[in-house]
């Protein structure tokens, strides 16, 4: 009781899966330019952080503890930008689909209903508004939302889910670097899995 152990799984059945992992950056309009067009004196933001996730999902063992090493056979870092006229997040075209691997997996439509600006609820706790802080983030609805979205699938005894959730996280991770010059109150949020397939549990879609 209380020992760390990793899973035996070396009696299951091998079988083709696939896990889907989303996480969201917020940015201020500065930022946003810098991902936008290109202009982070660091480099390609997007491309930057796409390497970045799928070299992560890659070292997922070495990251988490009690992860099995799994032969991936893809993993997708995929890029939007949301926002519309009227301050609300919404889905738009892609501005970068990078994929690594170029065999294709079929995966299943996920809700986009979970919004940013429920992001910012307020805080019961507090005594008394804080001081003014011109490096705090803008409010949401003055702030552009890039949504991160990491794939990862493989044919094996055991799923990767971990390996697209470390993706999309380390990817996330990576645009607040590149971006932290011009908005160190950039905000990364909504971290989870949305969709998952095969293995003895089946099929998961995220509410």
């Amino acid at each position: 009781q209380g020992n760390a152990h990793m899973v035996d799984v070396g009696e299951k059945s091998e079988s083709a899966r696939t896990a889907v992992a989303v996480s969201r950056v917020l940015l201020n309009s500065a930022a946003y330019s810098c991902v936008r067009e290109n202009m982070s004196k660091k480099g390609a933001v997007l491309t930057v952080a796409q390497i970045a996730g799928i070299q992560a999902a890659k070292m997922t063992s070495s990251l988490i503890p009690l992860c099995h090493q799994i032969n991936l056979s893809k993993v997708d870092v995929t890029f939007e930008l949301e926002k519309d006229d009227t301050g609300n997040y919404s889905k738009h075209q892609p501005i970068i689909v990078s994929t690594f691997d170029s065999k294709e997996v079929s995966t299943t439509s996920t809700s986009n209903s979970d919004v940013c600006p429920s992001c910012y609820p307020p805080d019961p706790h507090s005594p008394s508004p804080p001081p003014p802080d011109t490096h705090s983030p803008s409010p949401p609805n003055d702030r552009f939302c890039l949504s991160v979205r990491c794939t990862a699938s493989c044919r094996g005894r055991t799923g990767v889910e971990m390996e697209a959730l470390v993706g999309a996280s380390i990817a996330a991770l990576t645009v607040y670097d590149m971006c932290k010059a011009v908005d160190k109150g950039a905000l990364i949020l909504n971290t989870r899995l949305v969709f998952k397939s095969g293995g003895k549990s089946g099929n998961f879609i995220a509410d």
